[in-house]
């Protein structure tokens, strides 16, 4: 167990840092305060972030999958034991290991950039996800709140689809990976893209203000979608899985 705890610790603080590193550089406003030829666009920057998670994920899935399935998201461990495919001891300290993870991940990312003359923390975040003035197209909270569910459900649904006994592991990680960037692709212009709450979390602690106060949303809605998976999943589970 104690194995497992730490690959979910390590494999959360990889994907935060990473991950939520690139958001930060390539969508943030580095390219304003180092010249406009410097600056990835809009367009770059989300391409940029949505391939990073994906391929972070991928890597970490045939990485630390045999270890503890690479679950490295409460909404993930919270439709595995929602679906009987982990305990319920085993979940909750996923998710813990997944919180603390993404706090160190996030305390380190912004220890990285924190010197850098060009990184403003009041403009470019840390990855944080957001609705509102915070949203690029200003989307509601309502809105935030179904995007979130639905692409969570749809993302968890695959991960326990293709990682089940039936299912060919060999393409599991990629697949997961792939299905980690189109939710990004679709959703970082409306929210950031959460569909995991620890990624969440671990930015806003560390830059407060509007991204602590709208947190609630990416924590409650990836869950909620979490468990609508589990449901899907147990609905159109096939004999053998």
């Amino acid at each position: 167990m104690v194995k497992k705890l730490s690959a979910e610790l390590l494999g959360t603080f990889i994907l935060v840092y990473v991950a939520c590193g690139t958001a930060t550089i390539t969508l943030g406003h580095f390219g304003e305060h180092a010249g406009s030829s410097a600056g990835w666009g809009i367009n770059g920057g989300v391409l940029a972030t949505a391939l990073t998670f994906g391929l972070v994920l991928a890597g970490l899935a045939y990485a630390l999958g045999p270890i503890s399935g690479a679950h490295v998201n409460p909404a993930v461990s919270l439709g595995m034991w929602l679906s009987k495919r982990i305990s319920a001891k085993e979940a909750v300290g996923y998710m813990g290991a997944q919180f603390v993870g993404a706090i160190l991940g996030a305390g380190c990312l912004a220890l990285t950039l924190a010197k850098s003359p060009r990184y403003h923390k009041s403009s470019d975040g840390l990855g944080a996800n957001g609705y509102g003035s915070s949203s690029m197209i200003h989307v509601s909270a309502f809105g935030a709140f179904i995007v979130e569910a639905i692409l969570t459900a749809v993302f968890v649904f695959v991960i326990l689809k293709v990682t089940s006994k039936s299912a060919p592991a060999a393409m599991a990680g990629l697949i997961i990976g792939t299905t980690l960037v189109f939710c990004h692709l679709f959703a970082i212009p409306i929210d950031g893209t959460s569909v995991n709450p620890a990624r969440s979390f671990g930015p806003a602690l560390f830059l407060g203000g509007t991204a602590i106060k709208q947190v609630w949303l990416f924590l409650v809605a990836p869950l909620v979608g979490g468990a609508i998976a589990a449901g899907l999943y147990r609905l159109f589970q096939t004999a053998g899985e």
